[in-house]
């Protein structure tokens, strides 16, 4: 089973992306802020980080170049940004820091499905 970790400080946001993914048989693991996040993809090595930008403590940029320094993380995690921020210059920075898909809020539960099914399968 795919392991996916949601990082995200809107609770609903987190209940419903649990609940969807979770239905559709991945894995879930949560982070709340993005320190929290850094310290569960070390233990957890997941295959997909679905990543708020605006969070408390350790932003989703942060996040982000973590997972592309660290030397298991940068090959084996794939993410996904998710975020209220919708400038050009935003969505520009997250991919130029590795992120695979910029998904703007409020978005589509169908659209990230679709997404998260494209980047988890093989020979994607």
């Amino acid at each position: 089973m795919k392991k996916i970790l949601l990082v995200d400080d809107e609770p609903n946001i987190i209940m419903a992306l649990e609940y969807t993914l979770r239905k559709n048989n991945y894995d879930i693991f949560i982070a709340r802020d993005g320190e929290e996040a850094i310290l569960l993809s070390e233990k957890l090595q997941p295959d997909l980080v679905i990543l708020d930008i605006m969070m408390p403590k350790v932003d989703g940029y942060e996040v982000l170049e973590y997972l592309r320094q660290h030397e298991t993380l940068k090959y084996t995690t794939q993410t996904i940004i998710i975020s209220a921020k919708q400038k050009e210059t935003d969505v520009q920075k997250a991919l130029s820091l590795g992120a695979k898909e910029y998904i703007k809020k409020p978005f589509s539960m169908k659209k990230l499905l679709n997404t998260v099914t494209d980047l988890l399968t093989p020979n994607h």
